[in-house]
Order: structure tokens, then sequence, then C-alpha cells
């Protein structure tokens, strides 16, 4: 006879998944990063456990998942909060290390419509990184 888990065994390690990426709101961080993370803090949440509950938590709006080129593995980053999503920001990627950062600056708004009406181009913040 095989052990039960608890109901709500998927439930506390979904929310402290979400928890850590909460904490760390602006910032990207990939599946290894959080696999990491939770190594370090002796906290016991496996790889598999990691990517399972990050499809979910992108599926319902909880996390934004980026990947930058189609080879490397995708990041994911908080959705909530007024930091995450409330200004705009494109993402650059480092071609050397593959670090994915914010760009945030107030002349955003003057590229994107540049692009559009003199390229009739639209610039998803969420897909396009530079």
């Amino acid at each position: 006879m095989s052990k039960q888990r608890p109901s709500n065994y998927n439930t506390k390690q979904r929310e402290v998944i979400l928890r850590y990426i909460a904490s760390i709101a602006g910032e990207h961080v990939t599946a290894a990063q959080i696999v990491g993370h939770f190594a370090k803090e002796n906290t016991p949440v496996g790889r598999t456990t990691v990517y399972r509950h990050l499809e979910k938590l992108t599926e319902s709006g909880e996390l934004r998942r980026y990947t930058t080129d189609g080879v490397s593995g995708a990041c994911y980053q908080y959705a909530g909060g007024r930091e995450c999503g409330g200004s705009p920001h494109l993402h650059l990627k480092c071609e050397g290390c593959g670090e994915l950062l914010h760009l945030k600056c107030s002349s955003l708004n003057d590229l994107e419509r540049h692009v559009l009406d003199k390229h009739a181009f639209q610039i998803n913040p969420l897909k396009t990184v530079l």
C-alpha cells in the first residue's frame, strides 16, 4: 500500500514557490535557480515539482514566462504587483552570459511609438528582447 500525501501537498509547495518568486519581484529566475535556492535553504521542493508549478502558475497568470532565444531555458517573473508589470519595460539579454535584464526608461513609450509609426511594428514587451 502506498503512502498518500496530504491533500494540500501541492498547495503548500505551490505557495512556497510563488512566495519565493514574489520575494524577488521585478527579477527573472530560472527553474534551476529556484531549485538551487530551495536546496540551499534545505527546503524539500524537487525539480519536477518546481517545473510543474511554474507551468501552472504561468497558466494562471501569476507568473510571466520569457524565452529569449528558443535554445536557453525559460525564465520566470512574478506577475503581481506594480513593480513587475505596472511600469513599461523591455528586456535586454547579454550575449556573453545570457543574463536577462529589465530596461526601464521614460523614453520607452517614445521608442514603441516610433517603431509603430515609422516601421508598422508593435513591440510586445512580454516577448521582445533586445
